[in-house]
């Protein structure tokens, strides 16, 4: 769509109020949506470690991924709604908080967590591009690996290796620029290829010998000492990193939401994020029960529980499942990154520019950010140690959620000037100090001194986990006493 020629303008066909045409998710696709959320390679082993590694009362990891969720659940129906209501993406609801300068500049904070993620996690993806690569290059002829243009490393990537992130890069920027009507269908595929994938699987592992893995998976599930005090302590761990998981994805809900059909439909599909964890939790609990019995009829894999479905399918020397599982790695990490990292960037990043800017050239600027991160991910980016730097400034989103929350509902009371929010104007209603609303960004950053003290104090690093709800409660608190009248 053209621009609006004035250079000066908040205006921008990508940031606009959807047209109720293309309000066209309802639950289902909500479904899909949480369930791409947890469907990745972190997500897989996150759920099972808690179940596998720390020795938990399985009922106690079950409960407090319950009450993690349903934190989720609670703070993303408060995101959703507004951005339901009237059609907009988080960083132009924003403007009435912050003031259209204001949201300019703090919503750029997404997009450089985003597209540092996105950079990260596409270098992980290259990897099983590259394994593909490999194991197509053996199949073609056993011993061209061997030959030295394969043995040639230029910042810890050889030929095929940089060949698979340019390769991950084009892939994921040219599906993820064709409109959110794409991107739902990407959304729904990818959630129904993956679980089809682990339902076969699971049945894979669980047909080699039914008795043997149904056995091993009733082995770990501990149920004893469940009503005890000590297990609040575990419960609150558990619940906390599971919403520190989903925590990243609460403050850019609205660009999906914006998308959904009514309220009712928002709650429905918010919900569904209870049963996508309970169901891929037991597929993914199986998975490896089933797997890591079998391993360990292996002296070298006694001490060893693989809770990473890479490591997995290295053990089973199975070329057939090995291929099955990295498609199936490509689609669920491929997905998630786009909702997790490309598009909050994109919209962030078009409201940055928005005169200039549309989802084709933020796309092309992304993939390029993007794949310089990835490239330089081995050998500098993880030795000086950017993921703290990329924790501080997600460290914003909590208390960036707790400044609209309050404005929204307890000092907007619901409502929205859907004219003004795009106005440059003096005397507009979310024009304030210059573009600044002064009350807002102090808020915004006394609950970020509260939130980034979690990851910088030693103290209070117990805390972490619970980081992004004390910023958004001290933001909250703040601007709401600052802002009432």
């Amino acid at each position: 769509m053209s621009q609006q020629k004035s250079k000066k303008t908040l205006i921008n066909w990508d940031l606009v109020t959807v047209n109720p045409n293309n309000k066209n998710w309802n639950w289902t696709d909500l479904f899909y949506f949480w369930g791409v959320n947890i469907q990745s390679v972190i997500g897989f082993s996150l759920i099972t470690s808690l179940y596998v590694i720390y020795e938990l009362n399985s009922f106690i990891v079950f409960f407090g991924t319950i009450l993690g969720s349903f934190l989720v659940l609670f703070f993303s129906n408060l995101i959703g709604k507004p951005s339901q209501k009237f059609g907009l993406p988080f960083v132009v609801l924003l403007r009435s908080s912050l003031g259209f300068k204001g949201a300019k500049y703090f919503g750029l904070l997404r997009c450089l967590v985003g597209i540092s993620l996105f950079g990260i996690q596409t270098y992980f993806l290259s990897k099983s591009f590259s394994y593909l690569l490999r194991i197509i290059l053996f199949y073609i002829d056993p011993s061209i690996l061997n030959q030295e243009i394969f043995l040639t490393f230029f910042l810890g990537m050889n030929i095929i290796d940089w060949s698979a992130i340019i390769i991950a890069i084009l892939f994921q920027s040219f599906l993820f620029s064709m409109g959110m009507n794409f991107n739902k269908k990407i959304i729904s595929f990818s959630a129904i290829a993956v679980y089809l994938g682990m339902m076969i699987f699971f049945f894979s592992v669980l047909l080699s010998d039914v008795k043997f893995t149904f056995q091993a998976f009733v082995n770990i599930l501990d149920l004893q000492n469940f009503v005890n005090k000590n297990n609040i302590g575990p419960i609150l761990t558990v619940a906390g990193t599971i919403f520190a998981y989903f925590s990243i994805i609460i403050i850019s809900f609205g660009d999906f939401s914006r998308y959904v059909k009514n309220e009712s439909e928002l709650k429905k599909g918010n919900l569904s994020l209870i049963l996508n964890l309970i169901i891929f939790s037991f597929f993914a609990l199986f998975i490896v029960s089933g797997v890591d019995s079998f391993l360990k009829q292996d002296i070298e894999n006694l001490n060893r529980i693989f809770t990473n479905p890479t490591d997995i399918i290295g053990k089973l020397d199975n070329l057939l499942i090995t291929n099955f599982v990295l498609v199936l790695i490509i689609i669920a990490s491929a997905s998630t990154n786009m909702i997790v990292n490309f598009i909050p960037s994109q919209y962030t990043l078009i409201n940055f520019i928005p005169s200039s800017l549309s989802l084709k050239k933020s796309s092309i600027l992304i993939a390029l950010l993007g794949f310089l991160v990835g490239i330089f991910w081995l050998t500098l980016l993880s030795q000086i140690g950017i993921l703290s730097f990329i924790d501080t400034f997600a460290a914003f989103f909590g208390p960036l959620f707790g400044v609209m929350i309050a404005d929204f509902y307890l000092i907007q009371k619901g409502n929205l000037n859907n004219k003004d929010i795009y106005s440059m104007e003096k005397g507009s209603t979310y024009y304030y100090s210059g573009g600044w609303h002064i009350k807002g960004v102090f808020a915004l950053i006394i609950g970020f001194i509260f939130s980034a003290a979690t990851i910088w104090n030693s103290n209070l690093m117990f805390l972490q986990s619970y980081s992004w709800i004390i910023g958004a409660f001290i933001s909250l608190l703040i601007y709401y006493l600052l802002a009432k009248e």
